[in-house]
């Protein structure tokens, strides 16, 4: 997802958004009525004010100016009605829209491959989410809204100005393009002058809240004070290019009153000439004024909108980018094999290799083939960039392979359904993601349909139940982002009941008790063996007693397995893992 570099010079981009407002047709008729009518009682009230001069001032008949302006008390209550309902309505309409919008954007990222998310910071999709929805909330909810409604007072403005006097009309419609044309050349700088001050304040928000992300971090090494002052140069930029649009929006503003306000008193001067001259009645010139207040007012404001509604647009391009990137992971378009009811867990490569650059001669995997037996637990070793963590993603298919095949059950991943397949593997990661919600709701995502008996009992299963007991509200309580409340063996505690309640054939299990105490490890181990049983399992291993429980062993070195086999064998060979393992398999070296 590439930055747009310019602004949009159209609406164009916002059509696609057209089929959300289309399932809203009522509201939509609502507004449009309110909107029409609200103009066309605008639009009455120059009639009466003419009567009122006509017809009563100049005849000094007081019932005459008693009676218009009762009219106009009473279209003026008429009006607030009818421009309360047109908020009301539009407004609702560009709240509804955006909060669809939102979820649909919100749920095409969910289903992105994760090379779209290695290559894109999350701040600038946030911003994709928030802001850019906002700009076209602003454009549906209220600049659509009053681009019709000025058009409507523009037209209707012009036709009684007609009317009135179709002499000082042809004055007025002479003099327009005189006045739009610069308007709307100033107007494009104006408009990309707002693109870059979007922009920056999409850089600057996707900066903070990857800081924000990595909070412990930045207090860990103390760079409070440098973040800060590398973001304060960030929304200084911001400001700097809010500024630039700012000042042209100003000098736009100035442009415009001065142009039709110059216009509006070379009519009016013109105006009173005639009325001294007798061509011309008060009344008339009093309805005439008004109604090229109005036309000019409404022209100046479909300016101003046209800006906003430009900018919504830019928004609307960008977010349409991200709609159509498509995920470079799918299911087959059509005839997916389907995996049987119950999967035996068998695994096989053959041949694999892999590179996370496919253009790049650094070579992740390079011709992996073994086959993982139905219930068998593998173990799998080797030092830190061996591509023990890429074989996970593998697995999974987060990614494809460059060449070679992975197949479980026989059946190649690349034609299988893409959720079936994920269905049927559990992955236990070192660091498990932790939710900001309840203990319940985290142990849930492993299956959101589960009773609260079934989460329960994996909590049981995982060693979890006696902590979570000891908890203010138990499986209630509320725990941090990213569990900040939990120790490191409860959050994987929690993670192993999560892959529990998922009660998936194949176990994907990255061994993360190299980093708790004696008494959180031996839980966790203890949960894990429970995991494990009748599930085809690989783990990442750290740990030497967890490599001698293993069935087998891989070795993996550069990308390659160099060694594999029982502990014992491996031992005997004198290669890299007897290395590894004199050095009790849990030093740096192993570490992912």
């Amino acid at each position: 997802m590439s930055k747009s570099q310019k602004r949009s010079s159209s609406l164009q981009p916002l059509l696609p958004f057209w089929n959300h407002l289309r399932k809203y047709r009522l509201a939509m008729s609502l507004a449009i009525l309110a909107l029409l009518s609200a103009a066309g009682l605008t639009l009455l009230l120059p009639n009466i004010v003419r009567g009122m001069i006509d017809n009563g001032f100049a005849t000094e008949q007081t019932d005459i100016i008693k009676t218009h302006f009762w009219l106009l008390l009473g279209l003026l209550t008429a009006l607030a009605a009818a421009s309360a309902l047109r908020y009301y309505t539009v407004m609702w309409l560009g709240e509804r829209v955006v909060a669809d919008i939102r979820a649909q954007v919100f749920d095409h990222v969910l289903h992105l491959s994760l090379p779209f998310f290695d290559k894109e910071r999350s701040g600038e999709i946030l911003s994709r989410l928030t802001a850019d929805t906002t700009q076209i909330k602003s454009a549906i909810g209220a600049s659509a809204s009053q681009a019709l409604r000025n058009l409507v007072l523009f037209i209707g403005a012009i036709a009684m100005m007609i009317f009135t006097s179709p002499g000082l009309a042809s004055l007025v419609l002479g003099a327009i393009p005189l006045i739009v044309i610069p308007l709307i050349l100033f107007g494009r700088q104006v408009r990309m002058r707002s693109h870059s001050a979007q922009e920056t304040l999409a850089s600057s928000a996707a900066f903070a809240g990857e800081m924000i992300g990595h909070i412990r971090s930045v207090q860990s090494f103390t760079q409070e004070s440098a973040t800060a002052d590398n973001f304060k140069r960030a929304t200084e930029r911001a400001f700097q290019a809010a500024k630039n649009s700012i000042g042209a929006r100003a000098l736009l503003t100035f442009l415009a009153i001065c142009i039709i306000g110059t216009s509006i008193l070379a009519v009016l001067w013109i105006g009173i000439n005639r009325v001294m001259e007798g061509n011309l009645s008060g009344g008339e010139l009093g309805q005439f004024f008004l109604y090229s207040v109005f036309a000019a007012g409404s022209l100046a404001s479909l300016s101003e909108v046209w800006g906003e509604m430009t900018l919504a647009a830019g928004a609307a391009e960008r977010l349409a980018q991200l709609l159509t990137t498509q995920a470079d992971i799918q299911s087959p378009n059509a005839n997916a094999l389907a995996l049987p009811p119950k999967l035996s867990g068998k695994i096989e490569f053959q041949n694999a290799c892999f590179s996370y650059q496919p253009a790049s001669k650094q070579i992740a995997l390079e011709d992996i083939s073994a086959t993982i037996k139905p219930g068998e637990t593998i173990a799998i070793v080797g030092p830190s960039g061996a591509g023990k963590s890429t074989l996970f993603s593998l697995i999974s298919r987060f990614y494809d392979l460059k060449d070679g095949k992975i197949l479980i059950d026989d059946l190649d991943i690349t034609q299988l359904d893409l959720k079936g397949l994920r269905s049927q593997i559990a992955l236990v990661p070192q660091d498990p993601a932790i939710f900001a919600g309840t203990i319940q709701e985290n142990i849930a995502f492993g299956d959101s349909n589960a009773s609260f008996e079934a989460i329960q009992k994996a909590a049981q299963t995982a060693a979890a139940e006696g902590f979570i007991q000891e908890l203010e509200h138990g499986y209630e309580t509320t725990i941090g982002e990213r569990g900040i409340t939990l120790s490191g063996g409860q959050k994987q505690r929690i993670a192993i009941a999560r892959a529990i309640l998922k009660d998936a054939p194949i176990l994907l299990l990255d061994e993360a008790t190299s980093a708790l105490d004696a008494d959180s490890e031996a839980e966790v181990q203890s949960a894990l063996k429970t995991l494990m049983e009748g599930r085809t399992t690989l783990v990442i291993a750290h740990r030497l007693s967890t490599v001698q429980d293993a069935d087998r062993v891989l070795v993996m070195d550069k990308g390659k397995i160099i060694e594999q086999g029982t502990h014992s064998e491996l031992v005997k060979q004198n290669g890299l893992y007897a290395h590894l393992a004199s050095l009790q398999l849990s030093s740096s070296s192993l570490e992912v």
